[in-house]
Protein backbone atom coordinates (compact mmCIF):
# COMPACT_ATOMS: atom_id res chain seq x y z
CA UNK A 1 0.00 0.00 0.00
CA UNK A 2 2.75 2.45 1.04
CA UNK A 3 4.49 1.72 -2.70
CA UNK A 4 1.23 2.66 -4.41
CA UNK A 5 0.93 5.99 -2.50
CA UNK A 6 4.73 6.43 -2.94
CA UNK A 7 4.20 6.02 -7.17
CA UNK A 8 0.85 8.30 -7.50
CA UNK A 9 2.94 10.90 -5.24
CA UNK A 10 6.07 10.84 -8.02
CA UNK A 11 3.07 10.84 -10.90
CA UNK A 12 1.40 14.18 -9.48
CA UNK A 13 4.97 15.45 -9.04
CA UNK A 14 6.04 14.70 -11.77
CA UNK A 15 2.97 16.00 -13.91
CA UNK A 16 3.60 19.56 -11.84
CA UNK A 17 6.74 20.01 -13.12
CA UNK A 18 5.63 19.21 -16.85
CA UNK A 19 3.02 21.82 -16.47
CA UNK A 20 5.80 24.22 -14.95
CA UNK A 21 7.92 23.20 -18.17
CA UNK A 22 5.14 24.04 -20.38
CA UNK A 23 3.98 27.23 -18.69
CA UNK A 24 7.58 28.71 -18.74
CA UNK A 25 7.97 28.12 -22.26
CA UNK A 26 4.33 29.69 -23.12
CA UNK A 27 5.78 32.71 -20.62
CA UNK A 28 9.17 33.03 -22.81
CA UNK A 29 7.31 32.19 -25.94
CA UNK A 30 4.64 35.07 -25.40
CA UNK A 31 7.18 37.63 -24.92
CA UNK A 32 9.35 36.75 -28.19
CA UNK A 33 9.66 39.04 -30.71
CA UNK A 34 8.16 38.15 -34.36
CA UNK A 35 10.44 39.34 -37.01
CA UNK A 36 9.73 42.89 -38.62
CA UNK A 37 9.70 41.67 -42.01
CA UNK A 38 7.29 39.09 -41.31
CA UNK A 39 5.11 41.60 -39.42
CA UNK A 40 4.59 43.60 -42.69
CA UNK A 41 4.23 41.22 -45.27
CA UNK A 42 1.41 39.94 -42.61
CA UNK A 43 0.01 43.13 -42.39
CA UNK A 44 0.23 44.22 -46.04
CA UNK A 45 -1.11 40.55 -47.41
CA UNK A 46 -4.72 40.97 -45.46
CA UNK A 47 -4.90 44.85 -46.16
CA UNK A 48 -4.85 43.55 -49.68
CA UNK A 49 -7.93 41.68 -49.32
CA UNK A 50 -9.93 42.95 -46.69
CA UNK A 51 -9.16 46.66 -47.42
CA UNK A 52 -6.82 50.02 -47.16
CA UNK A 53 -8.75 50.82 -43.89
CA UNK A 54 -7.17 48.24 -42.04
CA UNK A 55 -4.05 49.30 -40.14
CA UNK A 56 -2.75 45.80 -38.26
CA UNK A 57 0.31 48.05 -36.14
CA UNK A 58 -2.73 49.76 -34.92
CA UNK A 59 -5.30 47.14 -34.32
CA UNK A 60 -2.96 44.08 -33.50
CA UNK A 61 0.66 45.57 -32.66
CA UNK A 62 1.25 41.89 -31.63
CA UNK A 63 -0.74 39.27 -34.34
CA UNK A 64 0.90 36.15 -32.73
CA UNK A 65 0.48 37.10 -29.05
CA UNK A 66 -1.46 38.66 -26.97
CA UNK A 67 -3.56 40.08 -29.59
CA UNK A 68 -3.90 37.68 -32.24
CA UNK A 69 -5.25 38.01 -35.57
CA UNK A 70 -8.53 36.42 -35.73
CA UNK A 71 -7.89 33.49 -38.73
CA UNK A 72 -3.80 33.56 -38.25
CA UNK A 73 -1.95 31.22 -36.65
CA UNK A 74 1.56 31.11 -35.43
CA UNK A 75 4.36 29.01 -34.53
CA UNK A 76 7.32 29.48 -32.11
CA UNK A 77 10.58 28.77 -34.69
CA UNK A 78 14.04 29.20 -33.56
CA UNK A 79 13.46 32.58 -31.31
CA UNK A 80 10.47 33.93 -33.16
CA UNK A 81 7.07 34.13 -33.91
CA UNK A 82 6.12 32.85 -37.63
CA UNK A 83 2.89 32.98 -39.65
CA UNK A 84 1.83 29.39 -40.17
CA UNK A 85 -2.02 29.38 -40.80
CA UNK A 86 -3.38 32.29 -42.23
CA UNK A 87 -7.74 32.14 -43.45
CA UNK A 88 -9.15 34.96 -45.22
CA UNK A 89 -12.92 35.53 -45.33
CA UNK A 90 -16.17 35.24 -43.17
CA UNK A 91 -15.38 31.92 -41.71
CA UNK A 92 -16.48 32.70 -38.57
CA UNK A 93 -19.07 36.25 -37.24
CA UNK A 94 -15.95 38.21 -36.28
CA UNK A 95 -13.98 37.76 -39.31
CA UNK A 96 -12.71 40.01 -41.61
CA UNK A 97 -14.88 40.54 -44.85
CA UNK A 98 -13.54 40.62 -48.23
CA UNK A 99 -13.22 43.83 -49.89
CA UNK A 100 -14.31 44.40 -53.74
CA UNK A 101 -11.33 45.43 -54.34
CA UNK A 102 -9.09 42.44 -53.48
CA UNK A 103 -5.43 41.91 -54.95
CA UNK A 104 -2.96 39.20 -54.19
CA UNK A 105 0.10 41.12 -53.17
CA UNK A 106 3.47 39.72 -53.18
CA UNK A 107 3.92 39.90 -50.03
CA UNK A 108 1.40 36.67 -49.17
CA UNK A 109 4.43 34.90 -50.44
CA UNK A 110 7.26 36.26 -48.25
CA UNK A 111 5.45 34.27 -45.30
CA UNK A 112 7.90 31.40 -45.38
CA UNK A 113 6.66 29.27 -42.64
CA UNK A 114 3.15 29.37 -44.06
CA UNK A 115 1.36 25.57 -44.09
CA UNK A 116 -2.35 26.41 -44.69
CA UNK A 117 -3.42 29.22 -46.56
CA UNK A 118 -7.72 29.16 -47.29
CA UNK A 119 -9.95 31.80 -48.60
CA UNK A 120 -13.83 31.20 -48.09
CA UNK A 121 -16.38 33.55 -48.98
CA UNK A 122 -13.98 36.43 -50.33
CA UNK A 123 -14.47 37.05 -54.27
CA UNK A 124 -18.04 37.01 -54.18
CA UNK A 125 -19.30 38.53 -57.36
CA UNK A 126 -17.98 37.88 -60.78
CA UNK A 127 -20.63 40.68 -61.73
CA UNK A 128 -18.69 43.23 -60.02
CA UNK A 129 -15.21 42.48 -60.08
CA UNK A 130 -13.73 39.20 -60.87
CA UNK A 131 -10.65 37.81 -59.78
CA UNK A 132 -8.09 35.33 -60.76
CA UNK A 133 -5.97 33.20 -58.99
CA UNK A 134 -2.23 34.55 -59.69
CA UNK A 135 0.40 32.69 -62.25
CA UNK A 136 3.32 33.70 -60.11
CA UNK A 137 5.22 33.27 -56.94
CA UNK A 138 3.15 30.46 -55.81
CA UNK A 139 7.15 28.54 -55.91
CA UNK A 140 8.32 30.70 -52.70
CA UNK A 141 5.67 28.58 -50.42
CA UNK A 142 6.54 25.04 -51.80
CA UNK A 143 8.56 24.51 -49.24
CA UNK A 144 6.19 24.70 -46.38
CA UNK A 145 2.78 24.82 -48.09
CA UNK A 146 0.44 21.86 -46.81
CA UNK A 147 -3.03 22.87 -47.37
CA UNK A 148 -4.60 25.35 -50.27
CA UNK A 149 -8.18 26.01 -50.04
CA UNK A 150 -10.39 28.22 -52.03
CA UNK A 151 -13.97 27.90 -50.72
CA UNK A 152 -17.38 29.49 -52.32
CA UNK A 153 -15.60 32.25 -54.41
CA UNK A 154 -17.81 32.82 -57.26
CA UNK A 155 -16.22 35.76 -58.43
CA UNK A 156 -12.81 33.44 -58.57
CA UNK A 157 -12.67 32.85 -62.70
CA UNK A 158 -10.02 31.50 -65.08
CA UNK A 159 -7.83 28.36 -64.92
CA UNK A 160 -5.59 26.67 -62.08
CA UNK A 161 -1.98 27.72 -62.58
CA UNK A 162 0.14 25.48 -63.39
CA UNK A 163 2.69 26.48 -61.29
CA UNK A 164 0.57 24.86 -58.51
CA UNK A 165 2.21 21.43 -59.51
CA UNK A 166 5.27 23.34 -57.90
CA UNK A 167 3.84 23.15 -54.08
CA UNK A 168 5.01 19.39 -53.83
CA UNK A 169 4.45 19.50 -50.10
CA UNK A 170 0.84 19.94 -50.34
CA UNK A 171 -0.89 16.92 -48.55
CA UNK A 172 -4.47 19.04 -49.27
CA UNK A 173 -5.76 21.16 -52.51
CA UNK A 174 -9.47 22.14 -52.41
CA UNK A 175 -10.80 24.09 -54.75
CA UNK A 176 -14.63 23.79 -53.91
CA UNK A 177 -17.84 26.13 -55.52
CA UNK A 178 -15.64 28.36 -57.12
CA UNK A 179 -16.28 30.02 -60.73
CA UNK A 180 -12.78 28.23 -62.18
CA UNK A 181 -13.09 27.15 -65.57
CA UNK A 182 -11.28 25.39 -68.75
CA UNK A 183 -9.18 21.84 -67.95
CA UNK A 184 -7.36 20.21 -65.39
CA UNK A 185 -3.71 20.97 -65.57
CA UNK A 186 -1.45 17.68 -66.12
CA UNK A 187 0.57 19.12 -63.63
CA UNK A 188 -1.28 18.47 -60.68
CA UNK A 189 -0.50 14.65 -61.01
CA UNK A 190 2.89 15.67 -59.70
CA UNK A 191 1.36 16.39 -56.26
CA UNK A 192 2.13 12.93 -55.25
CA UNK A 193 2.10 13.35 -51.10
CA UNK A 194 -1.97 14.79 -51.53
CA UNK A 195 -4.24 13.15 -49.26
CA UNK A 196 -7.21 14.93 -50.26
CA UNK A 197 -8.30 16.49 -53.83
CA UNK A 198 -11.62 18.50 -54.09
CA UNK A 199 -12.52 20.25 -57.45
CA UNK A 200 -16.29 20.03 -56.99
CA UNK A 201 -18.90 22.74 -58.19
CA UNK A 202 -16.43 25.03 -60.83
CA UNK A 203 -16.67 24.70 -64.79
CA UNK A 204 -14.22 22.46 -65.56
CA UNK A 205 -14.17 20.95 -68.96
CA UNK A 206 -12.42 18.24 -70.86
CA UNK A 207 -10.63 15.05 -69.89
CA UNK A 208 -9.57 13.77 -66.68
CA UNK A 209 -5.51 13.83 -66.96
CA UNK A 210 -4.29 10.54 -66.50
CA UNK A 211 -1.45 11.89 -64.33
CA UNK A 212 -4.12 11.61 -61.70
CA UNK A 213 -3.44 8.18 -61.15
CA UNK A 214 0.16 8.54 -59.72
CA UNK A 215 -1.66 10.47 -56.23
CA UNK A 216 -0.92 6.82 -54.80
CA UNK A 217 -1.58 8.01 -51.04
CA UNK A 218 -5.14 10.08 -52.18
CA UNK A 219 -7.41 9.78 -49.84
CA UNK A 220 -10.76 11.96 -51.01
CA UNK A 221 -10.87 12.12 -54.31
CA UNK A 222 -13.52 14.45 -55.42
CA UNK A 223 -13.95 16.26 -59.25
CA UNK A 224 -17.83 16.42 -58.87
CA UNK A 225 -20.55 19.10 -60.74
CA UNK A 226 -18.23 20.02 -63.24
CA UNK A 227 -18.23 19.57 -67.26
CA UNK A 228 -15.70 16.94 -67.47
CA UNK A 229 -15.90 14.51 -70.34
CA UNK A 230 -14.82 11.35 -72.10
CA UNK A 231 -13.78 7.88 -70.74
CA UNK A 232 -12.21 7.21 -66.62
CA UNK A 233 -8.22 6.83 -67.21
CA UNK A 234 -6.98 3.39 -66.70
CA UNK A 235 -4.16 5.10 -64.80
CA UNK A 236 -7.40 4.69 -62.01
CA UNK A 237 -6.05 1.83 -60.83
CA UNK A 238 -3.15 3.33 -59.30
CA UNK A 239 -5.31 5.16 -56.67
CA UNK A 240 -4.81 2.54 -54.03
CA UNK A 241 -5.70 3.81 -50.96
CA UNK A 242 -8.63 5.77 -52.11
CA UNK A 243 -11.86 6.03 -49.61
CA UNK A 244 -13.75 8.34 -51.49
CA UNK A 245 -14.22 8.79 -54.88
CA UNK A 246 -16.87 11.38 -56.32
CA UNK A 247 -17.14 11.73 -59.96
CA UNK A 248 -20.81 12.50 -60.48
CA UNK A 249 -23.09 15.17 -62.08
CA UNK A 250 -20.36 15.69 -65.05
CA UNK A 251 -20.30 14.38 -69.02
CA UNK A 252 -18.50 11.45 -68.33
CA UNK A 253 -18.70 8.13 -70.66
CA UNK A 254 -17.53 4.71 -72.03
CA UNK A 255 -17.29 1.86 -69.47
CA UNK A 256 -16.42 1.86 -66.19
CA UNK A 257 -12.55 0.08 -66.26
CA UNK A 258 -11.85 -3.04 -64.91
CA UNK A 259 -8.91 -1.35 -62.97
CA UNK A 260 -10.93 -0.02 -60.44
CA UNK A 261 -10.87 -3.90 -58.98
CA UNK A 262 -7.51 -2.19 -57.65
CA UNK A 263 -9.55 0.17 -55.19
CA UNK A 264 -9.42 -2.15 -52.22
CA UNK A 265 -10.12 0.37 -49.72
CA UNK A 266 -12.75 2.31 -51.40
CA UNK A 267 -15.84 3.27 -48.81
CA UNK A 268 -17.78 5.35 -51.03
CA UNK A 269 -18.02 5.25 -55.17
CA UNK A 270 -20.29 7.79 -56.52
CA UNK A 271 -21.11 8.54 -60.11
CA UNK A 272 -24.41 9.68 -61.22
CA UNK A 273 -25.30 11.71 -63.32
CA UNK A 274 -22.90 10.69 -66.08
CA UNK A 275 -23.48 9.02 -69.26
CA UNK A 276 -21.68 5.70 -68.31
CA UNK A 277 -22.32 2.32 -70.39
CA UNK A 278 -21.26 -0.68 -71.29
CA UNK A 279 -23.28 -2.55 -67.92
CA UNK A 280 -22.01 -3.34 -64.83
CA UNK A 281 -18.20 -4.24 -64.99
CA UNK A 282 -17.13 -7.31 -62.84
CA UNK A 283 -14.25 -5.28 -61.37
CA UNK A 284 -16.93 -3.40 -59.22
CA UNK A 285 -18.09 -7.00 -56.75
CA UNK A 286 -14.14 -6.78 -56.33
CA UNK A 287 -14.20 -3.58 -54.11
CA UNK A 288 -15.32 -5.43 -51.27
CA UNK A 289 -14.98 -2.10 -48.81
CA UNK A 290 -17.73 -0.31 -50.53
CA UNK A 291 -20.26 1.11 -48.21
CA UNK A 292 -21.87 3.53 -50.88
CA UNK A 293 -22.08 2.60 -54.48
CA UNK A 294 -24.10 5.23 -56.40
CA UNK A 295 -24.21 4.67 -60.05
CA UNK A 296 -28.09 6.28 -61.09
CA UNK A 297 -28.97 8.03 -63.88
CA UNK A 298 -26.28 6.39 -66.05
CA UNK A 299 -27.56 4.61 -69.52
CA UNK A 300 -25.34 1.68 -68.22
CA UNK A 301 -27.63 -1.02 -68.94
CA UNK A 302 -27.16 -4.87 -68.76
CA UNK A 303 -28.69 -6.84 -65.68
CA UNK A 304 -28.37 -7.63 -62.26
CA UNK A 305 -28.14 -11.95 -62.54
CA UNK A 306 -24.71 -11.73 -63.15
CA UNK A 307 -23.33 -10.03 -60.41
CA UNK A 308 -21.92 -11.56 -57.40
CA UNK A 309 -23.85 -9.71 -54.89
CA UNK A 310 -23.29 -11.71 -52.07
CA UNK A 311 -19.28 -10.50 -52.68
CA UNK A 312 -20.32 -6.52 -51.28
CA UNK A 313 -21.21 -7.73 -47.78
CA UNK A 314 -20.25 -4.02 -46.58
CA UNK A 315 -22.46 -1.98 -48.73
CA UNK A 316 -25.05 0.26 -46.93
CA UNK A 317 -26.27 2.50 -49.68
CA UNK A 318 -26.89 0.94 -53.28
CA UNK A 319 -28.24 2.81 -56.13
CA UNK A 320 -29.10 1.64 -59.48
CA UNK A 321 -31.59 3.93 -60.36
CA UNK A 322 -32.73 4.76 -63.84
CA UNK A 323 -29.90 2.86 -65.75
CA UNK A 324 -31.62 1.05 -68.16
CA UNK A 325 -31.51 -2.65 -66.34
CA UNK A 326 -33.33 -5.32 -67.56
CA UNK A 327 -34.19 -9.12 -66.43
CA UNK A 328 -34.62 -10.43 -62.91
CA UNK A 329 -33.91 -9.02 -59.31
CA UNK A 330 -31.42 -11.64 -58.15
CA UNK A 331 -32.03 -13.50 -54.92
CA UNK A 332 -28.39 -12.90 -53.91
CA UNK A 333 -28.91 -9.30 -52.89
CA UNK A 334 -30.95 -10.16 -50.18
CA UNK A 335 -27.59 -11.53 -48.61
CA UNK A 336 -26.76 -7.56 -48.11
CA UNK A 337 -27.20 -8.25 -44.32
CA UNK A 338 -25.91 -4.07 -44.07
CA UNK A 339 -27.36 -3.10 -46.80
CA UNK A 340 -30.09 0.62 -45.92
CA UNK A 341 -31.12 1.72 -48.89
CA UNK A 342 -31.48 -0.08 -52.19
CA UNK A 343 -32.46 1.86 -55.25
CA UNK A 344 -33.79 -0.08 -58.49
CA UNK A 345 -36.39 2.21 -59.56
CA UNK A 346 -36.90 3.26 -63.49
CA UNK A 347 -35.66 0.45 -64.80
CA UNK A 348 -36.87 -2.32 -67.11
CA UNK A 349 -36.44 -4.97 -64.40
CA UNK A 350 -38.98 -7.89 -64.70
CA UNK A 351 -40.43 -11.00 -63.19
CA UNK A 352 -41.19 -11.01 -59.49
CA UNK A 353 -39.95 -9.47 -56.62
CA UNK A 354 -37.64 -11.99 -54.22
CA UNK A 355 -39.45 -12.26 -51.27
CA UNK A 356 -35.92 -12.69 -49.71
CA UNK A 357 -35.59 -8.71 -49.58
CA UNK A 358 -38.04 -8.47 -46.23
CA UNK A 359 -35.86 -10.10 -44.74
CA UNK A 360 -32.79 -7.77 -45.00
CA UNK A 361 -32.41 -6.50 -41.24
CA UNK A 362 -30.58 -3.05 -41.79
CA UNK A 363 -33.52 -1.98 -44.81
CA UNK A 364 -35.29 0.63 -44.19
CA UNK A 365 -35.62 2.11 -48.32
CA UNK A 366 -36.75 -0.13 -51.44
CA UNK A 367 -37.24 1.88 -54.02
CA UNK A 368 -38.72 -0.68 -56.72
CA UNK A 369 -41.82 2.05 -58.92
CA UNK A 370 -41.30 2.49 -62.82
CA UNK A 371 -40.44 -0.76 -64.12
CA UNK A 372 -42.02 -3.96 -65.51
CA UNK A 373 -42.62 -6.13 -62.19
CA UNK A 374 -45.19 -8.64 -62.43
CA UNK A 375 -46.82 -11.35 -59.94
CA UNK A 376 -48.12 -11.47 -56.07
CA UNK A 377 -45.72 -9.66 -53.32
CA UNK A 378 -44.97 -12.00 -51.07
CA UNK A 379 -44.05 -9.89 -47.89
CA UNK A 380 -45.63 -9.69 -44.29
CA UNK A 381 -48.41 -7.04 -42.95
CA UNK A 382 -45.12 -6.04 -40.58
CA UNK A 383 -42.88 -5.39 -43.56
CA UNK A 384 -45.04 -2.86 -44.97
CA UNK A 385 -46.08 -1.50 -41.89
CA UNK A 386 -41.89 -0.84 -40.68
CA UNK A 387 -41.25 0.34 -44.20
CA UNK A 388 -44.32 2.70 -44.88
CA UNK A 389 -44.09 5.14 -48.17
CA UNK A 390 -39.72 3.97 -48.15
CA UNK A 391 -41.21 0.83 -49.85
CA UNK A 392 -41.84 2.52 -53.26
CA UNK A 393 -43.28 -0.09 -56.07
CA UNK A 394 -45.75 1.97 -57.69
CA UNK A 395 -46.28 1.97 -61.77
CA UNK A 396 -45.63 -1.60 -61.73
CA UNK A 397 -48.84 -2.32 -63.34
CA UNK A 398 -48.66 -5.96 -63.52
CA UNK A 399 -47.97 -6.17 -59.61
CA UNK A 400 -50.69 -6.54 -56.88
CA UNK A 401 -50.32 -7.52 -53.15
CA UNK A 402 -52.63 -10.42 -51.25
CA UNK A 403 -56.20 -9.08 -50.98
CA UNK A 404 -56.22 -10.57 -47.44
CA UNK A 405 -53.96 -7.85 -46.43
CA UNK A 406 -56.91 -4.80 -47.33
CA UNK A 407 -58.62 -5.53 -44.08
CA UNK A 408 -55.23 -4.82 -42.22
CA UNK A 409 -54.54 -1.06 -43.49
CA UNK A 410 -51.53 -2.13 -44.20
CA UNK A 411 -50.50 -2.39 -48.02
CA UNK A 412 -47.97 -1.26 -50.43
CA UNK A 413 -48.59 2.65 -51.43
CA UNK A 414 -50.10 2.82 -55.14
CA UNK A 415 -50.11 -0.90 -55.67
CA UNK A 416 -53.55 -3.17 -56.46
CA UNK A 417 -54.55 -6.04 -54.80
CA UNK A 418 -54.72 -9.21 -56.80
CA UNK A 419 -57.76 -10.23 -58.71
CA UNK A 420 -59.02 -7.12 -58.95
CA UNK A 421 -60.21 -5.27 -61.91
CA UNK A 422 -59.87 -1.78 -60.63
CA UNK A 423 -56.56 0.00 -60.58
CA UNK A 424 -55.04 2.88 -59.03
CA UNK A 425 -54.35 5.21 -62.43
CA UNK A 426 -50.70 6.66 -61.85
CA UNK A 427 -52.28 10.22 -62.23
CA UNK A 428 -54.37 9.85 -59.49
CA UNK A 429 -51.71 7.99 -57.55
CA UNK A 430 -49.36 11.19 -57.79
CA UNK A 431 -52.22 13.42 -56.90
CA UNK A 432 -52.30 11.37 -53.46
CA UNK A 433 -48.43 11.17 -53.55
CA UNK A 434 -47.97 14.71 -52.86
CA UNK A 435 -44.04 14.81 -53.57
CA UNK A 436 -43.05 12.65 -56.22
CA UNK A 437 -39.15 13.33 -54.74
CA UNK A 438 -40.05 11.69 -52.14
CA UNK A 439 -36.79 9.38 -52.14
CA UNK A 440 -35.03 11.49 -54.09
CA UNK A 441 -32.45 11.33 -51.70
CA UNK A 442 -33.01 8.82 -49.81
CA UNK A 443 -29.84 7.09 -50.18
CA UNK A 444 -28.25 10.35 -47.87
CA UNK A 445 -30.51 9.65 -44.99
CA UNK A 446 -30.51 5.93 -45.35
CA UNK A 447 -26.59 5.98 -44.87
CA UNK A 448 -27.06 7.87 -41.43
CA UNK A 449 -27.46 4.27 -39.50
CA UNK A 450 -30.68 4.98 -38.43
CA UNK A 451 -31.95 1.33 -38.47
CA UNK A 452 -32.96 -1.28 -35.79
CA UNK A 453 -31.63 -4.92 -35.86
CA UNK A 454 -28.45 -6.11 -35.45
CA UNK A 455 -25.10 -4.61 -36.98
CA UNK A 456 -26.92 -2.09 -38.15
CA UNK A 457 -25.37 1.23 -36.43
CA UNK A 458 -23.00 2.19 -38.57
CA UNK A 459 -21.90 5.17 -36.92
CA UNK A 460 -22.63 4.07 -33.43
CA UNK A 461 -20.06 0.91 -34.10
CA UNK A 462 -17.43 3.75 -35.39
CA UNK A 463 -18.05 6.22 -32.49
CA UNK A 464 -17.28 2.87 -30.48
CA UNK A 465 -14.21 2.22 -32.18
CA UNK A 466 -12.56 5.53 -31.97
CA UNK A 467 -13.26 5.26 -28.20
CA UNK A 468 -11.80 2.10 -27.83
CA UNK A 469 -8.49 2.90 -29.79
CA UNK A 470 -8.29 6.33 -27.28
CA UNK A 471 -8.90 4.36 -24.50
CA UNK A 472 -5.86 1.98 -25.10
CA UNK A 473 -3.74 4.60 -25.48
CA UNK A 474 -4.91 6.34 -22.44
CA UNK A 475 -3.92 2.36 -20.90
CA UNK A 476 -0.37 2.58 -22.56
CA UNK A 477 0.21 6.37 -21.44
CA UNK A 478 -0.44 5.34 -17.74
CA UNK A 479 1.40 1.77 -17.75
CA UNK A 480 4.56 3.33 -19.80
CA UNK A 481 4.87 6.13 -16.58
CA UNK A 482 3.82 3.36 -14.05
CA UNK A 483 6.92 1.43 -15.09
CA UNK A 484 9.16 4.66 -15.70
CA UNK A 485 8.53 5.48 -11.59
CA UNK A 486 9.08 1.96 -10.90
CA UNK A 487 12.30 2.01 -12.51
CA UNK A 488 13.46 5.10 -10.54
CA UNK A 489 12.38 4.10 -7.65
CA UNK A 490 14.61 0.82 -8.08
CA UNK A 491 17.27 2.04 -9.30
Amino acid sequence: MKRFVVNIEAILLLVLLLLDMSYTYVADASRAPMEKREKEALYSAIQGFVGRWWNGSELYPDPCGWTPIQGVSCDFIDGFWYVTDLIIGTVRDNSFPCTRNVEFRHHLFELKHLKTLSFFNCFVSPAQRAISIPTQNWEKLAGSLESLEFRSNLGLIGQIPTIFSSLTKLQSLVLLENGLTGELPMGLGNLVGLRRLVVARNRFSGRIPASLGRLAQLLIFDLSRNSLSGSLPLTFGGLTSLLKLDLSNNLLEGKLPNELKNLKNLTLLDLRNNRFSGGLTQSLQEMVSLEEMVLSNNPIGGDLMSFEWEKMQSLIVLDLSNMGLTGEIPDTMAELKRLRFLGLNDNDLSSHVPPKLSAMPCLNTLNLYRNDLTGELQFSEWFYGKMGRRFAAWSNPNLCYPVKLMSTGRVPFGVKPCHQEAAISEADFKTKLGDENLNKDSHLVASLGFSSGANCGFWWGFIVKEIVIVFLLFDTFLWNYLGLIASLEFS
